[in-house]
């Protein structure tokens, strides 16, 4: 099987799920995208690599001690190779460090922030994980979009983060989404923002389903919530829905 071993910079290249039952996360989300799972150990405070084809497709973790009421959330990291400079960006930019780059040993270094709507990301330099072995396809991730209402303050911040073209895709006023690309992506978007009248600016992720109708009806049956019924769209059928703990996510049918 093909595996991923690299992302340009700005590139979406990781996503886990923070929450308080990692286990019930694995009923859920193991017979929907076809996941196996292998919990690192201590050493990794219960990280579990979500496996698909035996690839690193994403992870779920517990909240860290003292946020053990944080709302379950996936959380989507960016491809940064100088994760430093990366980081200095963020406030330079208008946006908040909330974590400062941190050595992750075999696997790279991480750096976590909010952005100048509010909305959380993280920034990754590999070492020696690179991000998800396996993209685009049943089980891994496809896609990834910012949801929030301040879209100029958005393109603006991560426009100076990392070196995105953004080109709007909508009319801009009723449908307002600009894709972004960045230099290595051959000139595919890796990644969109979408303006939408949030109370709380988010990123998103989409994994690859085969069936997105035979999808909707797992999540609804594992204790799900489908946000809206399975709907066509240029780049496949979409499902928006939630986990059993309330994290969103988009169930995607790729074209």
């Amino acid at each position: 099987m093909p595996v991923r071993d690299s992302y340009p910079d700005g590139a979406p290249c990781w996503a886990d799920l923070t929450c308080a039952d990692p286990l019930a996360a694995q009923d859920f989300y193991g017979p929907i995208l076809g996941w196996d799972f292998e919990e690192l150990g201590a050493e990794y405070h219960g990280y579990t690599m979500c496996l698909s084809g035996g690839r690193p497709a994403a992870a779920l973790l517990p909240p860290p001690a003292g946020a053990e009421r944080l709302p379950s959330a996936w959380n989507v990291y960016l491809a940064a190779a100088d994760l430093d400079a990366a980081y200095g960006r963020v406030a330079a930019a208008g946006g908040e460090g909330v974590l400062g780059p941190r050595r992750v040993p075999g696997a790279g270094r991480l750096a976590y922030a909010f952005d100048t709507t509010g909305a959380a990301f993280g920034l990754w330099q590999p070492g020696g994980h690179a991000g998800a072995a396996v993209y685009g396809e049943p089980g891994a991730m496809c896609w990834h979009e910012l949801t929030c209402p301040q879209a100029d303050s958005a393109d603006a911040f991560y426009a100076a983060l990392f070196p995105y073209q953004q080109k709007q895709i909508g009319d801009g006023r009723d449908f307002d989404y600009t894709a972004w690309t960045v230099p290595g992506s051959n000139g595919l978007p890796v990644c969109g923002r979408y303006r939408a009248p949030v109370p709380h600016p988010f990123w998103a992720v989409h994994f690859a389903v085969v069936d997105a109708d035979h999808a909707a009806e797992q999540v609804a049956g594992l204790g799900g919530r489908v946000l809206h019924e399975p709907f066509d769209s240029p780049y496949g059928r979409l499902v928006p829905c939630t986990d059993p703990s309330g994290a969103r996510l988009t169930l995607c049918q790729l074209p």
